[in-house]
């Protein structure tokens, strides 16, 4: 059996992906990944996801230079949810986040609120041109 078809795919075809730091790690990042998209991320060695925004694939760091090396990929024991360790890289090397902060989990509730925690590392603006 191809490697491809152990993975469940949920009803649009795709499965959750974790991007995890490979020094820290940290969780840098939760996004979806097709078939095409996991496969494309074992060839290259390099994140390629599925972005549901905008219906198409999308390799990390396209537009904003943060690209994610991949050492490794896991599966876990449901077969429905995809580990990545990978190395951040880029023209600011740590930025995971297109809010310019180096994770996306920066917020943490305290008193009922969401509160950004983790400092912006780069002006999104100066990121996205």
């Amino acid at each position: 059996m191809n490697w491809l078809d152990q993975v469940k795919w949920d009803e649009q075809g795709l499965v959750p992906v974790i991007a995890q730091e490979r020094g820290s790690k940290d969780v840098l990042m939760f996004a979806f990944m097709n078939r095409e998209a996991l496969a494309k991320t074992a060839e290259l060695g390099e994140a390629v996801y599925w972005s549901r925004s905008r219906g198409r694939l999308w390799h990390k760091g396209e537009e904003s230079g943060h690209i994610q090396k991949v050492h490794e990929l896991r599966i876990d024991c449901d077969a429905d949810v995809v580990l990545l360790t990978v190395e951040q890289l880029g023209h600011e090397p740590g930025i995971a986040c297109h809010t310019g902060r180096h994770s996306c989990f920066f917020s943490v509730l305290r008193n009922g609120q969401w509160q950004a925690v983790d400092p912006v590392l780069k002006d999104p603006e100066r990121i996205y041109k």
